[in-house]
């Protein structure tokens, strides 16, 4: 899909200018980790950086904002900023469900807030929960089991070499090259690892050594009626972005996305290759789009979501996760870099975020909506 800027987006119908509170988990890489903790633990917080691009971005379109850290004082900052809506892009602070805690806030507090809500949030961090659901409404997931204790029978679907990693977290946490197991030994101890240190179980599934892809998904079913271009959007009311693919064997850690090769700068030595639009054929291209948009829809997914999806030996692609709270780090995060591949904007992106969780509050008026046969 080509996007056309010729022409500016028409005026937004908002009630009145609102005062946007972004909300954030900042990391701190000169703060010392406490003992105790998995090595990359606070791996998924933002910089400040992120969240001053958020801010600068929202800004340019009258709207003042103030950025609060989602710590255990968000309560009572909430209560003294009364912001008009929260750009959530914030991780929690730990337990299940974390990324569910600043929604949840949000909800009992009747503040309004951007992205997905509360039971998708606390969901979709949980990978095999996520797979599970995935699986029961058809859609392609790899061979699967979670281990609670690590010495659990394996089951004879199966087969080495397997891929171990922590059920519920992100951002690669918990996965480096020791992730792909060869055998039985291997996989106990990594098992073991694992629900050592991160405290949670260990999610062990087929190794799948094709070619890994990300698609991101804006949008729902009314959002031409909200947004400030419409013309972004297909007839159902979904904007795909362009495939992004993943050349994970020039990573630092190859064939495996790593926490380390995240965190690196898009470009720098040991950093996956990044491909937007992937050079795929247009069978293939269809068919990841329809399936980020199900893996989307069936967890109830709201407005935005980037979804991870591998192929098998036999080229057929697999599921891996959904992240419902995707990075907007400029010119850094996948999602952006799908944006930017288009000729979207970091602002229109930002932008179109918010105010499509603002129009879920009553915040924005609908357009007058002229149904295409009386266009004619």
């Amino acid at each position: 899909m080509t996007i056309s800027h010729a022409d500016p987006p028409p005026q937004h119908r908002l009630k009145r200018y609102w005062k946007v509170a972004v909300l954030a988990n900042i990391k701190d890489d000169n703060q010392p980790k406490p003992e105790g903790i998995p090595p990359d633990a606070f791996a998924d917080f933002d910089h400040i950086e992120t969240v001053d691009a958020l801010r600068a971005a929202i800004e340019t379109d009258g709207h003042a904002t103030v950025f609060i850290h989602a710590d255990r004082d968000l309560p009572y900052a909430l209560k003294e900023e009364k912001p008009d809506i929260c750009f959530n892009i914030a991780e929690g602070l730990g337990g299940d469900a974390r990324e569910a805690q600043v929604p949840a806030l949000l909800e009992m507090l009747g503040i309004p807030y951007t992205g997905s809500r509360v039971l998708t949030n606390g969901i979709s961090l949980d990978k095999t929960l996520t797979k599970r659901i995935w699986r029961d409404r058809r859609l392609p997931v790899a061979p699967f089991q979670e281990f609670q204790f690590g010495d659990e029978p394996l089951r004879p679907e199966l087969k080495f070499p397997l891929f171990v990693k922590p059920a519920r977290e992100g951002t690669g946490m918990g996965v480096d090259p020791n992730a792909i197991v060869n055998n039985e030994k291997e996989l106990r101890e990594r098992a073991q690892y694992i629900i050592n240190t991160y405290q949670q179980p260990a999610l062990v599934e087929t190794f799948l050594p094709g070619r890994e892809f990300t698609v991101g998904i804006l949008g729902r079913a009314d959002s031409k009626l909200y947004s400030r271009h419409p013309e972004w959007y297909e007839k159902d009311g979904f904007h795909r972005f362009p495939v992004l693919e993943l050349d994970t064997s020039r990573s630092v850690t190859p064939w495996v996305y790593s926490n380390e090769a995240k965190s690196k700068e898009v470009g720098a030595d040991g950093v996956p290759g990044f491909f937007c639009p992937a050079e795929i054929d247009p069978e293939m291209e269809k068919k990841l789009k329809h399936l980020a948009l199900r893996a989307h829809q069936i967890l109830n997914a709201l407005d935005v979501s980037r979804t991870d999806i591998r192929l098998d030996e036999e080229g057929n692609p697999r599921l891996i996760e959904i992240n419902t709270l995707p990075g907007l780090t400029p010119g850094y995060s996948d999602l952006c870099l799908q944006a930017e591949a288009e000729g979207i904007s970091h602002t229109d992106l930002v932008l179109e975020i918010l105010y499509l969780g603002a129009s879920r509050w009553g915040m924005v008026e609908p357009r007058e909506f002229i149904p295409e046969a009386k266009k004619k």
